[in-house]
């Protein structure tokens, strides 16, 4: 959990909090080993924000793309860093899980073709004797 005594804000003093800062904070994180936003990957379970003396508490619940990917203290740091950057924002716990297990059927439509998956990926698997138009 990051604590913060005083927190530099990368927003206007003047904007209050709103839920959806959370979330446009959470998708300018990147994974650095793949190039979409963890949000679009499918990695953030949960994000909310809860009153704390003196502001917010931000909760993320989030996984990795494997339990043993280098880059969770990386991750899990800019994840920290960049939502104590909004206002009144006071605490930030970033909790990683591996249940449920990230797969790639997690993903956004918008990321599966950035990462050249077809949009129907993760779709299940047409039984036999069925079709698929194609378009």
């Amino acid at each position: 959990m990051t604590s913060l005594a005083t927190n530099q804000k990368n927003t206007p003093a003047s904007e209050p909090f709103r839920d959806e800062m959370i979330w446009k904070q959470l998708k300018t994180v990147r994974d650095p080993e793949i190039p979409v936003n963890i949000v679009d990957l499918g990695l953030v379970y949960a994000a909310a924000a809860a009153d704390v003396e003196g502001g917010k508490r931000i909760d993320v619940r989030m996984t990795l793309t494997a339990p043993g990917c280098s880059m969770s203290d990386v991750i899990k740091a800019e994840v920290e860093r960049k939502l104590a950057a909004l206002p009144e924002v006071r605490e930030v716990k970033v909790e990683i899980v591996f249940d449920p297990p990230w797969d790639k059927s997690r993903m956004s439509e918008a990321a599966r073709l950035h990462l050249g998956f077809d949009s129907d990926f993760g779709a299940p698997t047409p039984l036999p004797g069925s079709f698929k138009i194609l378009r």
